[in-house]
């Protein structure tokens, strides 16, 4: 899924959504899987899905300069294993977001949007800040959610650990897309694979739109103040947490601290890894099977 990310960063018979428009020739073969929409009174949400199994995987991607649903097939790809036992579902953020709208907004629109299409005892991957998504969700809404993976994310956000979103966001504020794409990917990846992509960053910010510019912003300005520190005990399901020792974004303590709270809760499990950066959940070679293993036992 590392394509996926550069552009980045359940029950059977659930209600279909409308899909929205056909894919372009520009957008090419990643848009083979057809983005669908799902409706609510309140706002719009694209989401797309894959796989036949009757179980329901969900993913709820970090935080992005641009949508991953141009990459569904790349992430369909990834996540190949999963498909026969799953269908696998992966959420967009919510179109025309409020100026102000927090990780506890984004979570719950995420978790109107199951209730619309009828997934309930969903098995939830959150990765970054899919992952402080999935345990607000988890936390209010424990009968949507089956078992729960954690990825390269944070149960609190302190000023200091702002600091490095911060710095993304003033650049997207500044309209230097470039800029920010290259701080994204220079934080997100350890150097090695850094510099192997620099040059698609670069190319990757060139596509980039002030609309896009503004979302990010709206997104990461949502981390900001985000603690659910003193509310992992009212998690009801198994969780498998998966950090990063060398985690330049959040740090190797934010996964210490969930793993803290959570030790003894019944079905934890963990794993660090070192030498992936805060991307393991793309980089990793066993990154999936752990998540496959831990679901299906």
């Amino acid at each position: 899924m590392l394509l996926a990310t550069l552009i980045l960063s359940g029950c059977s018979g659930a209600k279909e959504a409308e899909p929205t428009e056909k894919p372009t020739e520009e957008q090419g073969q990643e848009m083979s899987i057809p983005i669908e929409t799902v409706k609510t009174d309140s706002f719009e949400m694209d989401y797309f899905k894959f796989g036949s199994g009757d179980k329901v995987l969900v993913i709820l991607p970090g935080l992005s300069v641009q949508s991953v649903m141009p990459s569904a097939q790349a992430v369909a790809d990834s996540y190949s294993m999963f498909e026969d036992d799953y269908t696998v579902y992966l959420f967009d953020r919510r179109k025309n977001p409020p100026e102000t709208y927090s990780v506890y907004d984004m979570a719950r629109d995420t978790a109107a949007a199951f209730e619309e299409l009828g997934l309930a005892k969903a098995d939830i991957f959150g990765a970054s800040q899919g992952g402080m998504m999935a345990m607000v969700i988890a936390i209010e809404h424990p009968e949507l959610v089956n078992k729960l993976i954690l990825g390269s994310t944070a149960a609190s956000i302190s000023d200091k650990g702002y600091e490095t979103i911060d710095k993304w966001v003033q650049l997207a504020k500044a309209g230097d897309a470039e800029g920010l794409y290259l701080g994204f990917g220079q934080m997100i990846y350890p150097e090695e694979t850094f510099e192997q992509y620099r040059d698609t960053l670069i190319s990757v910010a060139k596509t980039v739109t002030d609309e896009e510019l503004a979302h990010f912003v709206i997104n990461a300005q949502g981390i900001k103040g985000f603690d659910v520190l003193d509310d992992l005990d009212r998690i009801e399901c198994p969780v498998l947490l998966l950090g990063s020792e060398d985690d330049n974004v959040l740090g190797a303590e934010a996964s210490e601290q969930i793993a803290e709270r959570l030790e003894s809760h019944e079905g934890f499990e963990m794993h660090m890894y070192n030498g992936y950066g805060h991307a393991a959940y793309d980089l990793a070679p066993d990154y999936k099977e752990r998540m496959y293993n831990f679901l299906t036992k």
